[in-house]
């Protein structure tokens, strides 16, 4: 079986200098835990997953603590808290080669490109939802 057959094709596509705070609504909004993030030109420069938001975010937001300093770490930009590089994956894969890759590199989606066009993302849920059919 091949990574284009069970890839989600409807993408979440954030810019590279959105803020913290746009990411926060989308993930607070969707069932998902990947960002993917694009330069202009919409070429896939990096992704940030859920982890990666909370840790760069103020732990005392939202509560009575909260301060200015807080609220500010809302407007840092995504570029400053994604993973850059991001592993990714051809559509006609094999899936053993996707959770090789997730495995080797400690990630827990590869976004699907080819050609250098983003086409989808490959999570682990995918792949176990798979297994277990």
């Amino acid at each position: 079986m091949q990574v284009q057959e069970i890839m989600t094709r409807r993408l979440a596509t954030v810019h590279q200098d959105d803020r913290l705070e746009v990411v926060r609504e989308i993930f607070e909004q969707a069932p998902f835990r990947h960002l993917l993030v694009v330069d202009d030109a919409d070429r896939l420069c990096g992704v940030i997953t859920h982890a990666d938001m909370y840790r760069a975010l103020s732990p005392y937001l939202a509560t009575d603590a909260e301060l200015e300093r807080d609220r500010d770490t809302l407007q840092r930009r995504a570029h400053q808290v994604m993973s850059r590089q991001p592993v990714t994956i051809a559509p006609g894969a094999g899936l053993d080669l996707a959770a090789v890759l997730m495995l080797e590199h400690h990630v827990s989606c590869l976004p699907v490109v080819n050609n250098g066009i983003l086409q989808g993302v490959v999570s682990w849920k995918d792949l176990l939802r798979t297994l277990i059919k």
